[in-house]
C-alpha cells in the first residue's frame, strides 16, 4: 500500500524562521546524543533541539520536584525536562525497549544531571501503578493508541495545577483528513477525550507535531 503523505503542520519557511530566531538547546553533550540516536537508526523519534527547548522552558517555568516521562526513547527529551528540576528533584523516565537501558547515561553524567534521572524499563501501564510520587509535570510520548490509558493512570498521581504534555497529537497533520491510520485514530480519540474531560483545562497546540497541554484542576 502506498504511504500516505500529508501537508506539514507549519510551512517549512515558517519553521526555518522559528528555528533561526530561537535559542535552541545547544549543549555539546546533547549534540553527541543526537548523533548517537541517528546511528541507532530512528532519528525521527528524537525530540530534538526545538521541541527539547520547549520542554526545558516549560520545566523551568514549573520548577517541578517530580517529573514522569512516558516514552523516554534515547533520552534527549529526558535531559531537556530534567534541566528545570529543583535541585533535589527527579524524573522517572519509562522506556519499553530494553535495548535502550542506559543509552544516555554518559550524556547525563556530562550534563551533571545523572543523579536526577531514574530510568525504568518496561510497559508504562505496569510501572505507573507502582510509583509513589506526586508529579508536577508529565510528558507522554509513547504508544499512541494508549494515550487515554496513560492519561487516566497518571491523573490521580498529579498534583492540582500539575501539567501533562502529550506529544504528536496532530500526527503529521493527518488528524484533519477523513481517513486515519490506527495511531491517528488513537490520537484523535485522545484529543476528544481531553476536550470533554472536566478534570482539567487544555489547549491543543500546532507546535512541532502537535502538543496537547493539560492542567489538572
Amino acid at each position: 500500500m502506498e504511504e500516505r503523505k500529508f501537508d506539514q503542520i507549519t510551512p517549512r519557511a515558517i519553521l526555518e524562521y522559528c528555528y533561526d530566531h530561537s535559542k535552541m538547546v545547544n549543549a555539546e553533550a546533547l549534540k553527541r546524543l543526537e548523533v548517537r540516536t541517528r546511528e541507532h537508526g530512528q532519528i525521527k523519534m528524537l525530540s530534538g533541539p526545538y521541541l527539547g527547548k520547549f520542554l526545558s522552558m516549560i520545566s523551568s517555568i514549573i520548577r517541578p520536584k517530580y517529573i514522569l516521562e512516558i516514552g523516554g526513547f534515547t533520552g534527549y527529551g529526558t535531559a531537556c525536562l530534567a534541566m528545570g528540576l529543583q535541585e533535589e528533584g527527579k524524573i522517572i523516565s519509562i522506556e519499553k525497549n530494553p535495548e535502550l537501558k542506559g543509552f544516555a547515561d554518559d550524556i547525563y553524567e556530562d550534563l551533571g544531571i545523572s543523579h536526577k534521572i531514574d530510568q525504568r524499563i518496561g510497559d508504562a501501564r505496569d510501572i505507573i501503578s507502582t510509583l509513589d510520587y506526586s508529579f508536577d509535570l508529565v510528558f507522554i510520548d509513547a504508544a499512541k493508541r494508549q494515550y487515554i490509558d496513560y492519561f487516566e493512570m497518571v491523573l490521580p498521581c498529579i498534583r492540582k495545577g500539575g501539567v501533562i504534555l502529550a506529544d504528536n497529537t496532530l500526527w503529521k497533520g493527518s488528524l484533519v483528513h477523513p481517513t486515519l491510520d490506527k495511531m491517528g485514530e488513537g490520537l484523535d480519540g485522545f484529543n476528544k477525550h481531553i476536550k470533554s474531560d472536566t478534570r482539567g483545562d487544555n489547549i491543543l497546540m500546532p507546535f512541532d507535531d502537535g502538543v496537547h497541554f493539560i492542567i489538572k484542576k
